[in-house]
């Protein structure tokens, strides 16, 4: 039951979007349809997912046993841009229109504060393996839930008539704000 919570609270309570602002690049750049906001949503949970594994290994196994906690970060920088080049790599064998959507945003999950924060928000909290494990993909899948959730409402912007000085990304920001608010909606529903 505990790690059901845990997951309902990582994807609707504690977006790691619209509760804790981080990932905003990608969710604001990649956001514009649908089919790309799929394919980054997919991507971020299968690279926070692993890079979550590797770096709660890394941490516990050889950064805290060898008293190297202060290189975290820079550790699981590495382990992030590692596993997004295999990504990269693995998009551009399996689906070169996916790969080409995708453009510049891909190379940038190697910088996405979302999957890093991912991974330093497991070492924070003291999660174990499993736990960490349900919070990480949770976490993911709540990423992947905004940006399609985002996509949705910006492509129907898109042929919808709005006043021409809220076009393209005033209308963007308020529309997140507006989805932000909705999320922290979820925060009354655990108390």
């Amino acid at each position: 039951m505990d790690l059901l919570l845990l997951a309902i609270g990582s994807i609707f309570v504690n977006n790691i979007l619209l509760a804790q602002y981080l990932g905003n690049c990608p969710f604001c750049g990649v956001s514009k349809k649908l089919g790309t906001a799929i394919g980054m949503g997919v991507a971020v949970i299968f690279v926070a997912t692993l890079a979550s594994i590797f770096t709660w290994v890394v941490y516990h196994y050889l950064l805290k046993p060898q008293g190297l906690e202060y290189l975290k970060t820079l550790v699981f920088i590495l382990v992030i841009a590692a596993l997004v080049q295999f990504v990269e790599i693995f998009i551009k064998k399996q689906s070169k229109g996916l790969y080409d959507s995708l453009g510049i945003f891909l190379p940038l999950i190697t910088t996405n504060c979302a999957v890093m924060g991912i991974a330093l928000l497991n070492i924070k909290h003291g999660f174990g393996f499993v736990q960490m494990i349900v919070f990480s993909a949770s976490s993911a899948a709540g990423f992947a839930v905004a940006i399609l959730l985002f996509a949705s409402v910006r492509e129907r912007l898109f042929i919808s008539s709005v006043p021409t000085a809220m076009r393209g990304t005033a209308i963007a920001l308020v529309t997140a704000g507006v989805m932000s608010l909705a999320f922290m909606g979820f925060a009354g529903m655990t108390n």
